[in-house]
C-alpha cells in the first residue's frame, strides 16, 4: 500500500500521510490539511469518518464482531476475569498480577467512603430528580473534596485518583438510587467484593442482613466487563475533549455521564424494557408487534435488536446471553414483560426477516432484561451503565493526558447571513 494519499483541490494536488494500525486500519492524516491548502477543511457531520487520537485501549471491528480491550479478547475476559481485573488493565495496560490486584482491591476500600457534607449536596436535590443528573454533579463534586489538581507525570498522585474515583463512584451511584427510593444511605461493607458491594448498597435495608447470590454477582460482574469501553463512543470523547483542557479527571467523568445519559447513548437498555412493557400494556401480542417493526410506514420500532456499530453481531451479547438466560432460572421470576422479551428473541433468531438484515438482540437487550430481573428500576440502568464504564473513562483520560494530546478544538464550515450591517 501506498504510504501517501493524493488529493486534488481546484487542479492541486497535495499530499497525505496514511498511517496504518496495529490491527491493520488505514488511516489518512489530515493533520495538516487546513495549513497546506490554505483553509481547506474535510466536512464528517458526527465524526463517524474521523479518528480523534492514537489509542492502545480497544479495537472494536463492527463488521466481523470484534471487541479486544489491550489485546484480549472480549469473549476470553468475560470468561476468566473479574470486573477489577479489566478495569486494571484498561487503566495501566496490562491485567495485574495477584498481588498488585489485591493491592489494588484494598486500596479502593480504603477509599470507600465520601465526605459526609456530599449529603448535603444529595439533599438539595428533589426525590424525583433523574439519577443521572444527580450522579453527574456529585461526581463533579468530588473536585471540591479533593481539590489539588492531579499531577499526571506522577504514577503515585495518578494511582490515588484512580483509586479514588472507582471506590466513590459506585457509592455515589447508590446514593442516587437511594435518594429515588427515600431510603437511607449505605456505605460499602469492605468484607464484601466490588460488585457485590454496589448491590447491596443500593438494596440492602438497615433492618435486614444482605445475601446475594453467586449468580446473581456473576451476572452483574460480567455486564460491568462488557460495558468497560467501547472506544472513541459519545461520552468517552466527551471524557477525552473535555480533559484536553487540562479539566481535572473527577470533572471530565463528570461531563462522561452527562453525555452517557442520552436516549441515543446510554439509555438504549432502558428503551427496551420500555418497548417490553408497551406490548405488555397492549395485551402481549408479540406477533402484532413483530409485524409492526416489518412495517416500514409504522413508526414502532424494536429496541434492543442491531447495533449502530457492530453490523453483524455483537459479541457482548452471546456473552452476556448466557448469564441473562441463568439468571432468570435461578430467580424464576413470574414476570410478564420477561416472558414476552423470551420471545422476541427467539423470533429474532429464528425469523428470517432479522436474520437477513442482522437485527440480532444486542447487549442492550440482554442489559436491559438481567437490570429488571434484579429489580433495579429503569431510570437507574444508565447509572448501573455508568459503574461499568468507569474505568474505561479513567483509562481514555489518563491516556489522553500522558500523550500530551492537544486541546480539542472542531472546525466548522460557516453557513449563516454574510456582511450584514444595523440600521
Amino acid at each position: 500500500m501506498s504510504k501517501k494519499a493524493l488529493l486534488e483541490i481546484d487542479g492541486k494536488k497535495y499530499e497525505l500521510p496514511i498511517i496504518k494500525g496495529t490491527e491493520g486500519e488505514v488511516a489518512i492524516d489530515i493533520s495538516k490539511l487546513r495549513a497546506m491548502t490554505g483553509g481547506v477543511i474535510t466536512m464528517d457531520p458526527g465524526f463517524k469518518n474521523t479518528g480523534s487520537c492514537h489509542s492502545d485501549i480497544t479495537f472494536l471491528d463492527g463488521e466481523k464482531g470484534i471487541l479486544k480491550y489491550r489485546g484480549y479478547a472480549i469473549e476470553e475476559l468475560a470468561e476468566k476475569k473479574s470486573f477489577l481485573d479489566v478495569a486494571y488493565l484498561l487503566i495501566f495496560g496490562d491485567l495485574p498480577t495477584k498481588e498488585e490486584l489485591d493491592t489494588f482491591v484494598s486500596d479502593i476500600k480504603d477509599e470507600s467512603m465520601v465526605n459526609e457534607e456530599m449529603k448535603d449536596i444529595l439533599d438539595g436535590f428533589p426525590r424525583a430528580a433523574h439519577p443521572m443528573g444527580v450522579l453527574s454533579a456529585l461526581t463533579s463534586a468530588l473536585t471540591s473534596f479533593n481539590p489539588s489538581s492531579v499531577n499526571v507525570s506522577s504514577d503515585k498522585d495518578l494511582y490515588k485518583a484512580v483509586v479514588k474515583i472507582m471506590a466513590k463512584f459506585p457509592l455515589l451511584a447508590s446514593w442516587t438510587y437511594r435518594k429515588n427510593q427515600g431510603y437511607p444511605m449505605n456505605y460499602a461493607d469492605n468484607s464484601k467484593g466490588y460488585v457485590e458491594n454496589i448491590l447491596q448498597m443500593m438494596f440492602r435495608i438497615p433492618t435486614e442482613k444482605y445475601k446475594c447470590s453467586s449468580t446473581v454477582i456473576n451476572a452483574l460482574d460480567q455486564l460491568l466487563i462488557l460495558h468497560a469501553d467501547h472506544e472513541q463512543n459519545c461520552s468517552t470523547s466527551t471524557v477525552r475533549i473535555v480533559g484536553s483542557s487540562h479539566a481535572g479527571l473527577f470533572a471530565s467523568i463528570s461531563a462522561g455521564v452527562s453525555a452517557l445519559w442520552g436516549p441515543l447513548h446510554g439509555g438504549a437498555n432502558q428503551a427496551v424494557i420500555e418497548m417490553l412493557d408497551e406490548i405488555s400494556n397492549d395485551g402481549g401480542d408479540v406477533d402484532k408487534f413483530i409485524l409492526k417493526a416489518k412495517d416500514k410506514s409504522d413508526p414502532f420500532r424494536l429496541m434492543g435488536f442491531g447495533h449502530r456499530v457492530y453490523k453483524n453481531f455483537d459479541p457482548r451479547a452471546t456473552i452476556i446471553k448466557k448469564a441473562a438466560d441463568d439468571l432468570l432460572k435461578e430467580l424464576n421470576i413470574e414476570d410478564p414483560t420477561l416472558k414476552i422479551a423470551e420471545k422476541l428473541e427467539k423470533i429474532a433468531l429464528e425469523d428470517e426477516y432479522f436474520k437477513s438484515r442482522n437485527l440480532y438482540p444486542n447487549v442492550d437487550f440482554y442489559s436491559g432484561i438481567i437490570y429488571k430481573a434484579l429489580g433495579i428500576p429503569s431510570e437507574m440502568f444508565t447509572v448501573m451503565f455508568a459503574i461499568g464504564r468507569l474505568p474505561g473513562w479513567i483509562a481514555q483520560w489518563k491516556e489522553m493526558r500522558a500523550n500530551q494530546e492537544p486541546i480539542g478544538r472542531p472546525r466548522q464550515l460557516y453557513q449563516g447571513k454574510v456582511d450584514r450591517t444595523i440600521k
